[in-house]
């Protein structure tokens, strides 16, 4: 048998991890798929189209919550490793977060008297969703960490991290065609409620399911018992500083990264403005977002093998870059016809299978390149990284409602026919394409100055 090197208290695997073993731990990222899609898809339209919240403090409301992230992912990463110090496994922050189903359903049940009053009505989904979101990081943080307790070499961390790929795709592409169709807009909040419902359940079942996967993909290790073990999480937030200032790998692919996220949940929450807007098609907003998220489950597969032989830097670039000019195409394509539109936004979806795939499998390329140190606080890695990523989240949406409200865009409760100015559809167009575009351009830009794809290439192959 050969397995790699690696600090006490890793994992180790026999060479390639069972596909059995993935496939239980990528059914995790199903249920997680719900919550990653769901409200960056129509959270801020269910504000704004639903409930007649103004742009501005619909952005708000989603924005408020994930700067709590900011916070709360650190700390939940920081726990993440002492649980793992100390009892060997990461698992009991897992169980907990397997609350999320009910939190997610109370976000969209709005109750009458509240959605009369838009500052109530505001006030009650920001709340949950900060308890939502909370639940939401006690899951994901020590199940992204996990892959990096493992000790396998650079394509097998793209490898696990393609099976998680391919199953969060078809979470998110169940959950994001499903959930429009359940939402039904005509029902009102009714009909969000039995949406979340439905699709409440499902995430419970597959989170129940990762649970696990990461027990066999990451078996629990002897506890230490040495002093470091049991480091306060009140120090979270240093942790967090520390990793940035050790690791300059992570600090641009972070930075990079929070661009990335900021862009795709910008067009999330753009799509069912897009569709009834400027496609004139209210219910296309499922085509689009199949169109969106399919490519995933056949080029997932592809980028990996690309990836072997070019690797995860050139092929991350060449995904920003084709994101980028799939949005510029998006501009001009309602006037070309919507086979345009259907094909850029399938060339987004193969963009974007790309831009989840190669980040998340390089994060534990820094990790592992900072040693023994670095590999003992994997959580305070991903805690991160989560909250980079829940930032992306919010500002997208945030982004793209303050363009709507610059462009004057009337918000309204369900069954109310608004019409829309042109500056109104102006900034719908111009919010979905141009902005995305250029962020993505940053992203690609700041994604440039990473050095370590090499390095960590040339890492040392498992020794018996």
């Amino acid at each position: 048998m050969s397995v790699l090197t690696t600090p006490a208290g890793a994992g180790a695997a026999d060479g390639p991890v069972a596909r059995s073993t993935l496939v239980r731990y990528a059914l995790g990222s199903a249920g997680m798929g719900v919550y990653v899609t769901v409200p960056g898809l129509l959270l801020l339209y269910f504000l704004t189209d639903t409930l007649g919240v103004s742009p501005w403090l619909a952005g708000l409301t989603l924005l408020v919550p994930k700067i709590v992230d900011v916070v709360l992912h650190p700390f939940v990463g920081t726990l993440s490793d002492t649980d793992r110090r100390r009892r060997g496994t990461r698992v009991r922050l897992l169980l907990v977060g397997c609350l999320l189903g009910p939190a997610f359903l109370a976000t969209f049940a709005v109750p009458g008297a509240v959605a009369d009053s838009e500052y109530l009505a505001a006030l009650w989904v920001g709340g949950w969703f900060v308890l939502g979101n909370t639940l939401f990081a006690g899951y994901q943080v020590p199940y992204l960490a996990t892959p990096t307790d493992v000790a396998v070499g650079y394509d097998e961390r793209t490898r696990i991290m393609s099976f998680r790929m391919i199953v969060l795709t078809v979470g998110i592409l169940v959950s994001g065609a499903l959930a429009p169709l359940l939402a039904d807009e005509d029902s009102g909040v009714g009909g969000y409620v039995v949406m979340a419902a439905a699709l409440g359940a499902f995430m419970l079942v597959f989170q129940v399911v990762g649970v696990g996967g990461v027990r066999r993909l990451a078996p629990a290790t002897a506890p230490v018992t040495a002093p470091e073990a049991h480091r306060p999480a009140r120090a979270a937030l240093t942790e967090s500083v520390s990793v940035l200032r050790a690791n300059p790998s992570f600090r641009i692919l972070v930075t990079s990264y929070l661009l990335m996220s900021t862009t795709t949940h910008l067009v999330l929450a753009g799509l069912p403005y897009f569709a009834e807007y400027e496609l004139d098609r209210p219910a296309f907003t499922t085509v689009l977002m199949a169109a969106f998220m399919a490519p995933a489950l056949l080029t997932t597969p592809l980028w990996f093998r690309l990836s072997r032989s070019r690797g995860k830097q050139r092929c991350l670039l060449a995904a920003q870059a084709l994101f980028v000019a799939g949005s510029l195409v998006l501009l001009v394509g309602a006037r070309l016809g919507l086979v345009v539109v259907v094909l850029a936004t399938l060339a987004l979806g193969v963009a974007f299978a790309g831009l989840q795939l190669f980040p998340f499998s390089m994060v534990p390329d820094t990790v592992r390149a900072g040693g023994e140190t670095e590999l003992a606080r994997a959580g305070a890695y991903t805690g991160v990284w989560t909250a980079t990523e829940a930032v992306g989240a919010a500002a997208g949406p945030y982004l793209y409602s303050a363009a709507l409200a610059l462009g004057g865009f009337v918000a309204s409760t369900a069954g109310e026919d608004v019409v829309q100015t042109e500056g109104a559809r102006l900034a719908v167009l111009l919010g979905f394409t141009v902005i995305s575009a250029v962020v993505m351009g940053l992203a690609l830009l700041s994604q440039r100055r990473y050095r370590l794809d090499g390095a960590a290439q040339r890492e040392p192959a498992p020794v018996a």
